[in-house]
């Protein structure tokens, strides 16, 4: 391909809001989208963590997209739901739901209108952001789901959910 070519890839984004403000999710990690359903709470678990969802008979951790963003927790609606995606580490891809107050639409952008994110000083780590679009009159923030976590926070949900069950209940403690 020519350079001209791969700058106008086009390239498709989940949009959800949190807080009225809009985020986009590149579709090639988003799964599924579930309305929301009974969240089993696990003690001892970071804020930003809900619990676990049952998946198809599968244990599958659930995070609360505002907390871990430091935004106040928001209200659940009927519009609140759970976007399943899959996140690449170390240990192989980890399947994760992220609750977030609504899902817009499935939005086309092409690479090259993509713009860098935004220096907000050193005071914000803002590194999961992978840049900033447009849609109509708006800002879309583009995150990179993989970068929004720490490689000590994915070791943590890394593991099977009865292993993450026993670390939460003071049991075997995760290896590193």
């Amino acid at each position: 391909m020519h350079k001209k070519e791969l700058a106008n890839e086009m390239n498709q984004y989940l949009t959800f809001l949190l807080a009225k403000e809009v985020f986009a999710l590149d579709i090639s990690q988003v799964r599924e989208v579930l309305e929301l359903k009974a969240i089993t709470s696990i003690p001892c678990m970071p804020g930003f963590m809900r619990g676990v969802i049952n998946l198809r008979g599968n244990a599958v951790p659930v995070m609360d997209m505002r907390n871990k963003l430091g935004m106040a927790t928001g209200e659940k609606t009927v519009d609140t739901c759970i976007i399943i995606v899959e996140i690449p580490c170390v240990e192989g891809g980890i399947t994760m739901g992220v609750m977030v107050d609504s899902v817009r639409e499935v939005f086309e952008m092409t690479s090259d209108s993509i713009e860098p994110a935004p220096n907000m000083g050193a005071s914000l780590k803002a590194d999961y952001i992978q840049g900033m679009g447009r849609q109509d009159d708006q800002f879309l923030i583009i995150i990179d789901i993989s970068k929004i976590f720490s490689p000590e926070e994915l070791s943590m949900v890394a593991g099977s959910p009865n292993s993450m069950s026993k670390r939460a209940l003071g049991g075997e403690p995760f290896a590193a």
